[in-house]
């Protein structure tokens, strides 16, 4: 889940992460470079009380739930690599705007249709990159791994730490029950920031981190199948400013500012902190 490194190594770490997950350079880009794994994989049977929900917005839960033996549906995005979007080098995306008004061009220039559903998931992307960040959150959306590293350093200097889900099992399955193992270690770390992929042609990050208190736990959990997870997950303590429209308020049936809310990350997530960050079992939430 965890690795730490020096300035020396860095590259060269995120390279082997990042590359392994998505390719590196150009390669033809097609509808099946950016498909979801088959919604058909997705188990329908956990917690009959959920399924009228969206699975994937099932990684949501609160503080009270980080203890072992405690139960909860999740949804654990699982990509088959070879065919995932692939990150392209920083001479190759600069000439390639990246901006909603230049959507037309991009369409043109990737060979999707005005109304297929890949123009779709551009336009949501590019307009979730370029909306103005909530109170207290500074966020960029990162189109290369040199930009991910610029934006960084501004952050953290050049000691930091990657954090991200592992799965400890292969399986084909999504959406199940999982069960929490062993104590949640909490993660003390003064400054996160965490770049989730969207989708695009290419691998784009969104990146952001916020000022408001936020607690990062590493949960080692249990899957009704068998599937093991070491998990990211963190606890967003201030929810005032957050939209009415946020999925998680849905999902844990919360209002903005009534509750802290916590998540899963997925496993092509990357969690940035200081690399003097300390692990600590959590033995009362």
């Amino acid at each position: 889940m965890d690795s730490g490194f020096s300035a020396g190594n860095l590259l060269l770490y995120i390279l082997l992460v990042l590359f392994a997950a998505h390719g590196y350079g150009a390669r033809e880009i097609t509808e099946k470079n950016w498909e979801d794994v088959d919604t058909n994989q997705v188990d329908a049977h956990p917690s009959s009380h959920m399924n009228h929900m969206d699975p994937s917005t099932m990684v949501f839960f609160t503080m009270k739930d980080l203890k072992v033996g405690k139960t909860m549906p999740v949804y654990f995005r699982k990509r088959d690599h070879s065919t995932s979007p692939p990150l392209l080098p920083r001479e190759e995306v600069d000439s390639i705007p990246f901006s909603l008004k230049q959507l037309p061009y991009l369409l043109e220039f990737f060979s999707f249709s005005q109304d297929s559903p890949q123009a779709k998931s551009m336009e949501n992307t590019l307009r979730h990159c370029e909306i103005s960040p909530i109170k207290g959150e500074t966020k960029f959306c990162a189109t290369s791994l040199e930009s991910t590293l610029d934006l960084v350093h501004p952050i953290f200097g050049t000691d930091f730490k990657v954090l991200n889900t592992n799965f400890l099992t292969k399986s084909n399955i999504i959406f199940q029950n999982y069960t929490i193992l062993q104590v949640p270690e909490q993660i003390f770390a003064p400054k996160i920031v965490a770049c989730h992929i969207m989708p695009y042609p290419y691998a784009i990050f969104y990146c952001h981190t916020q000022e408001t208190e936020n607690k990062l736990f590493s949960v080692s959990l249990g899957g009704d199948n068998g599937d093991r997870v070491e998990a990211v997950a963190v606890c967003h303590m201030d929810t005032s400013h957050w939209s009415r429209d946020h999925a998680s308020f849905r999902v844990l049936g919360i209002e903005p500012g009534s509750s802290h809310v916590c998540h899963f990350f997925q496993a092509d997530n990357l969690v940035f902190v200081p690399a003097s960050t300390m692990l600590e079992n959590v033995l009362a939430i």
